[in-house]
């Protein structure tokens, strides 16, 4: 199970706030969208929530437990996979396992067996270069996953930055499809940062505006169609007018 709760936390760099009083809730098996303009502080919220930085006021909690400040509680996956070119797949996606402490036999067994659900069957032994942008996306999801096991024997909760973002339109929509699935599959909770408004609501339970210089939480917009129901739903009025209420609630900033 991942409960996560971000509850009344303020940032700055230097004399510069960046963040005010935000406060959100990322349930288990959830995937909340925070949606705002550039520079308005999702990066730096996400540094937060991962224990990079620490805020000048209050609380990231996984579970209850408060983790405000420290790292190695929530996978966080960045925009580039940030494979290393030298390594194969396998040992790329054993990298929190290894730097966890385990041996690198134990580590591999334990990877191997995730390969199949991820797509990835075959991979194992081939280099970054050798696969196309979605296996590569695809490679560094389990990765994050693996550090989610890494630490607590199940996963958690996982930070996303922009993941499909550099992907080809089909591609994306693929990895839409296939990303919810796992989800399911393995009961994990996600927060995701995208600037594409349709990625968004095609995605997520909620979403979240992020708005304002400091930015703060200007609104929380509910989903409510399910996503197993979701195919098609970018040429419905419903989804134009989620779009529309988004907009106009990034337009007011």
């Amino acid at each position: 199970m991942a409960d996560l709760s971000i509850r009344d936390v303020s940032f700055s760099y230097g004399e510069t706030q960046i963040l005010k009083d935000v406060s959100l809730h990322l349930k288990d098996q959830e995937l909340v969208s925070l949606l705002g303009e550039s520079g308005g502080g999702k990066t730096t919220l996400f540094h937060v929530i991962a224990g990079v930085l620490r805020p000048d006021r209050g609380q990231v909690l996984l579970n209850g437990q408060d983790i405000t400040g420290e790292s190695g509680h929530v996978s966080y996956m960045l925009q580039k996979d940030l494979l290393l070119p030298y390594r194969t797949i396998i040992d790329n996606v054993c990298l929190p396992l290894l730097l966890a402490g385990m041996k690198k036999k134990e580590a591999r067994a334990k990877a191997a067996p995730n390969f199949a659900d991820f797509g990835l069957a075959g991979t194992e032994l081939q280099y970054p270069h050798q696969l196309s942008g979605g296996m590569r996306q695809r490679a560094a999801l389990l990765r994050t996953y693996m550090f989610s096991l890494s630490r607590e024997g199940s996963p958690v909760a996982a930070l996303l930055d922009e993941p499909f973002s550099a992907l080809d339109t089909l591609t994306r929509q693929e990895m839409h499809r296939w990303y919810l699935g796992m989800m399911e599959k393995i009961r994990l909770s996600t927060l995701f940062i995208t600037h594409d408004i349709d990625e968004a609501i095609l995605l997520s339970d909620r979403i979240c505006l992020l708005t304002g210089r400091p930015g703060t939480i200007s609104e929380e917009i509910v989903i409510e169609r399910p996503k197993s129901k979701r195919d098609g739903f970018a040429v419905t009025e419903e989804f134009l007018e989620y779009k529309k209420r988004i907009l106009k609630g990034l337009k007011r900033t």
